[in-house]
């Protein structure tokens, strides 16, 4: 018997992106067997992200490194998948002669046939077609990959928003949602297997279903019930969303399913109006404040988290202020916060950048500094409470202790006599709160 080649894949970027690494390692587990080790590899993926800047750059320059391997092994299949091989395309392979295979986020499972034609010496081999017709397949995920105890699962793909700085509408396509049997089926065979806690993917869930029959349709909200009512399924997770599509029918499940998190990731992106409208972001401060009062009305402990954008083309120095004052109103637990890069081909890149590479630096490390003494100030709100939290495994902050999530995301540490599996769910009190963790006490 034919020992199996090996594997390595190398993700970028946000959630989506690890969820197709599961679904390209699984797709080529017949041959390929995964491995840690690049310089072992017969194969390597490198699976891109382009939203941001840095991602990009470390993605291509690994590919630029790789260029040395396949020149001593010119067997060794190189393959860019993901939003960059999506966006490049052929121009990859002329940056990038090495590379094998430009896949993009819809053409993974075209994977076995693409690798053995890559495996037959069929070079520069390029699949980013993004046919209308493209529908999600049902995909059943291997119970022997991935963590043991929670799972990603995809419930749609791309977006229709086109906000004026985001390239997904171009490298992931239009909103294609998955049936909703083809999500329960996933996630009652994730169950089975042991998976307790999932988290639904996609680039603004809020709209999932929108682009179904009406009379066959499906929302968010609905999908959810369904899925809470899985046996074994005790923890659920959602992001992303749009505030412009938060229904009151969503929050409204924050009250009713218990196995529903407490935690929203709620990008905000500005506190301007004025920059909001240049976004293209279709609401306005006043409105994402009132659905933020609203939510709060249906679960007060809910943990709010968000993104934020500085240095906008246009943004004056008053626009930035506004999102500094939003901050002070909303409070958030968290923030993802950036400074504008230009992506092509995003109609952001048309305007004039306004805001110099210094002035942006500056509002950025402004703006962290203050999120970062809000998120210590709620974290230690926490402080007394008692909090069941999700067994991660060992703690990485010091030996000897475990490490736990709690339903608001909280990262919390605590120790115990006891060897704890991933999965299991303790309660701990919290005695001390930490800028990115808590620390509790098991009870």
């Amino acid at each position: 018997m034919n020992e199996k080649k090996l594997l390595y894949i190398e993700t970028f970027g946000c959630q989506m992106n690890d969820r197709d690494s599961e679904i390209m390692r699984q797709l080529l587990a017949t041959a390929y067997e995964t491995t840690d080790v690049i310089s072992s590899a017969d194969a390597i993926i490198v699976n891109t992200c382009s939203i941001r800047d840095k991602a990009e750059q470390k993605a291509y320059s690994l590919l630029g490194a790789l260029r040395k391997k396949k020149k001593e092994n010119p067997g060794l299949i190189i393959a860019a998948t993901g939003c960059v091989a999506q966006q490049e395309g052929e121009k990859m392979l002329s940056r990038m002669p090495h590379v094998d295979l430009v896949v993009g986020p819809r053409n993974i499972y075209q994977l076995p046939e693409l690798f053995r034609r890559a495996e037959q010496q069929q070079k520069g081999i390029v699949a980013t077609d993004q046919a209308k017709s493209f529908m999600i397949p049902p995909f059943l995920p291997s119970l022997q990959q991935g963590q043991p105890h929670k799972r990603f699962v995809t419930i749609m793909q791309g977006c229709n928003n086109f906000c004026t700085y985001c390239i997904v509408p171009f490298t992931r396509g239009r909103e294609i949602s998955r049936k909703a049997e083809d999500i329960l089926s996933e996630i009652n065979h994730l169950a089975a297997g042991g998976v307790k806690e999932v988290t639904l993917l996609g680039q603004n869930v809020n709209s999932y279903g929108n682009d179904q029959p009406e009379g066959n349709r499906t929302s968010f909200a609905s999908l959810l019930r369904r899925v809470s009512e899985i046996k074994g399924v005790e923890r659920l997770r959602f992001t992303t969303s749009n505030p412009k599509d938060l229904s009151e029918e969503l929050m409204q499940c924050f009250t009713d399913l218990k196995k529903l998190c407490p935690h929203f990731h709620l990008p905000v992106q500005s506190g301007s109006n004025a920059i909001l409208k240049s976004m293209n972001r279709r609401y306005t401060i006043e409105l994402y404040l009132e659905k933020v009062e609203k939510l709060r009305s249906y679960y007060p402990q809910l943990a709010l988290t968000t993104d934020i954008i500085v240095g906008f083309p246009g943004e004056s120095r008053a626009d930035f202020q506004a999102t500094m004052d939003l901050i002070e109103k909303v409070r958030y637990h968290a923030a993802f916060s950036f400074k504008y890069s230009s992506r092509p081909p995003a109609k952001s890149c048309q305007m004039a950048e306004t805001v110099s590479r210094e002035e942006k630096e500056e509002r950025l490390a402004e703006l962290q500094e203050r999120l970062s003494s809000i998120t210590l100030e709620r974290n230690r709100e926490y402080i007394g409470q008692r909090l069941e939290l999700m067994v991660e495994g060992e703690s990485k902050a010091a030996d000897g202790q475990w490490s736990g999530r709690s339903g608001t995301n909280h990262i919390v540490n605590f120790q115990s006599p006891d060897v704890l599996a991933p999965g299991n769910l303790v309660q701990v009190i919290i005695r001390e709160a930490c800028l990115h963790s808590l620390r509790g006490e098991l009870l």
